[in-house]
């Protein structure tokens, strides 16, 4: 029998990344939030590479903090390395990274929750939802705890019906030996929930004292490292380098000759894999020709000597993968401490969500990372702070939250989930956003900071030095426009060091900074701005400038996406009633539902020709119902 063990306005099962945020937001947003765990010392574990960020992971984390979350804050508190990716490039790629203490950012992010006003942690294994009438009022744990809330946020990770894949070896299992979720599985597949079987996998890792550093080439952290949050002002100097290495020919000869071992190959794993993050063996296989490839070795905190091996993601049997890792140069006498291994795990196939994370088949039932079909803490991050938002404005009985794909890459990533779906762990890339000039790294807190105020997760303080920087940007853009400057000697000198044409006449600040060769700093030595200016700032002025006609023209883009999102599609519209579109037009439309023309005509299977025609349809079918409710 069960009993009654408490009322809340929103429950989150599941304490990874997504639930940490979906658990946050809603209280920081007033909520009386209840965060159901399995293990109360695996919060905002990382099963897999001990990193955040990276390629538009980065940004993801950037966007996150500029909403109000936490995981920038706590990777700025908890870091052992930072490093700014791919400077040589565009700012639209710049990308931070950093190494993680994942111990101390598991504790940094349990105290932060413990701290929270209105959030109650509990350890506790869900088994059971509560439906009534097709709304979800609550959920049951094993020892039989009832919990009701007004809103239910399922972030699950790779715990449903997880099983553990090494060679020949397999059994029932959460990631690191956690306890697998098996009965709320079945109760999702009871409900009418479509799951699929997806995998991912980790690498060994190994002993810091059995490895010759001697061999490898250092990898250091930035000298003056950036940060994630807007927030920090801080940085930690003590950085731990990285190094790199890479497999040998006797590595490649191991695997070749053990793939008949191998789950990858021998049909033992039915869970599709992640295409971007391939195991080793996948890797030999599909890139015979490749002599080497790439291998990390990151450690995995400050006080353990346990190392990460980023590059050599196996199930191989442990005998085999001992083998393989003392093939690698610097890795001859290493000792193995935990065993790599594949994870397979129920899925929910995304295209069941509205764009707000809610399921569409029961009310009030969000969810969120990697329960969705995705790849990575970050992804799981964004969607957990989306699902959180908009699982408390729905208990106040306010209008949801729905980032489009020009305000962000959280907007990219759940539109790609809910209109296109994924046959594979979907992982988030610069090239799924078509408008990423604008959705830069630097400017996160400028798209998103408005959003997150607005809801109530960025505190006031917080905001005014937000609008303070706002408005430094717009005077100093301004100021280059008006100001012009003539051609003095002292200016023909900057100009002759920065290696451009010098002046015949005057020109006005902001044209001068357009030129390849010359940067803020030159622009200052010339006329410097009448206040002290930051360096964000600084860099705000000067990305505006020198991309102004590559940004005009994507906002252009951005306001042709607006008219067609603007459209909206009544939820009662039967698509079998609309003769002329395509059969499977007509049925990826019936199955996703979209809420706009805009979101009609990124589904995959309908043409343009389909949206004419639904077009066309829709402008008769309002014609129908103004006329209806005259």
């Amino acid at each position: 029998m069960g009993y009654d063990a408490g009322h809340f306005d929103v429950i989150v099962i599941g304490a990874g990344h997504a639930g940490c945020e979906a658990a946050l937001a809603a209280a920081r947003m007033g909520c009386q939030t209840l965060l159901l765990t399995i293990n109360l010392d695996m919060i905002a574990f990382m099963p897999c590479n001990p990193s955040i960020g990276g390629p538009a992971k980065g940004h993801v984390v950037r966007e996150v903090d500029a909403l109000g979350g936490e995981m920038g804050r706590n990777i700025d508190k908890t870091y052992i390395q930072m490093r700014m990716l791919n400077t040589g490039k565009g700012p639209a790629v710049h990308a931070l990274r950093a190494q993680a203490d994942k111990f101390l950012y598991q504790q940094t992010m349990k105290e932060t929750i413990e701290k929270q006003e209105r959030l109650s942690l509990r350890q506790g294994m869900v088994e059971d939802l509560i439906v009534e009438d097709g709304v979800c009022k609550g959920v049951v744990t094993k020892t039989g705890a009832q919990y009701f809330g007004k809103a239910v946020v399922l972030t699950t990770g790779t715990y449903l019906r997880g099983k553990v894949i090494m060679g020949e070896l397999m059994y029932e299992s959460g990631p690191n030996n956690q306890q697998p979720s098996v009965k709320l599985s079945e109760c999702l597949k009871a409900l009418g929930f479509e799951l699929v079987r997806f995998k991912t996998g980790t690498p060994p890792r190994i002993n810091k004292e059995t490895i010759d550093f001697t061999k490898m080439e250092i990898q250091p952290g930035d000298e003056n490292p950036s940060h994630f949050s807007y927030e920090t002002t801080e940085s930690i100097k003590d950085q731990l380098p990285c190094w790199l290495t890479y497999t040998s020919p006797e590595t490649h000869d191991i695997i070749s000759n053990n793939l008949h071992r191998a789950p990858m190959f021998s049909g033992a794993i039915e869970g599709v894999g992640t295409r971007y993050c391939p195991s080793i063996e996948d890797k030999i296989v599909r890139f015979a020709d490749k002599p080497k490839h790439q291998i990390f070795l990151e450690p995995e905190g400050r006080h353990t000597s346990e190392y990460y091996i980023q590059g050599l993601s196996t199930s191989m049997p442990e005998e085999i993968q001992i083998r393989m890792i003392r093939s690698v140069p610097g890795l001859e006498k290493a000792e193995m401490m935990r065993t790599g291994y594949a994870i397979e795990y129920d899925v929910i196939v995304p295209n069941q969500l509205w764009p707000t994370l809610e399921t569409k088949r029961i009310r009030s039932l969000f969810t969120a990372g990697q329960l969705n079909g995705t790849s990575g803490y970050e992804e799981a991050a964004a969607q957990g702070i989306m699902a959180g938002i908009n699982a408390a404005r729905q208990v106040k009985g306010e209008e949801p939250v729905i980032l489009d794909r020009s305000q962000g890459y959280i907007g990219v990533l759940i539109d790609d989930l809910v209109t296109k779906g994924t046959n594979e762990p979907y992982r988030l890339l610069t090239s799924r956003a078509e408008y990423r000039l604008l959705l830069r790294h630097d400017n996160a807190d400028l798209r998103l900071t408005q959003i997150g105020y607005d809801i109530g997760l960025i505190p006031e303080e917080r905001y005014r030095k937000f609008v303070q920087k706002k408005e430094m940007i717009e005077q100093e853009l301004e100021r280059l426009k008006q100001t012009k400057v003539r051609p003095e000697p002292n200016v023909q000198q900057i100009l002759r060091e920065a290696g451009t044409v010098e002046l015949n006449n005057a020109v006005e600040l902001g044209s001068l900074l357009r030129r390849p060769e010359v940067t803020y700093a030159h622009i200052e030595a010339i006329s410097p701005s009448p206040v002290e200016l930051p360096e964000d700032v600084k860099e705000q002025v000067e990305i505006q400038f020198k991309y102004s006609g590559y940004i005009e023209k994507q906002l252009q883009q951005v306001e042709r996406l607006k008219k067609m999102e603007k459209k909206k599609i009544p939820e009662d519209i039967v698509y079998d009633d609309i003769h002329g579109i395509a059969i499977e037009a007509r049925q990826k439309l019936s199955k996703i539902r979209p809420l706009s023309i805009g979101q009609a005509s990124r589904i995959s299977g309908v043409s343009p020709a389909d949206i004419s025609i639904l077009l066309v349809y829709l402008e008769h079918y309002n014609q129908v119902t103004a006329a209806r409710s005259q």
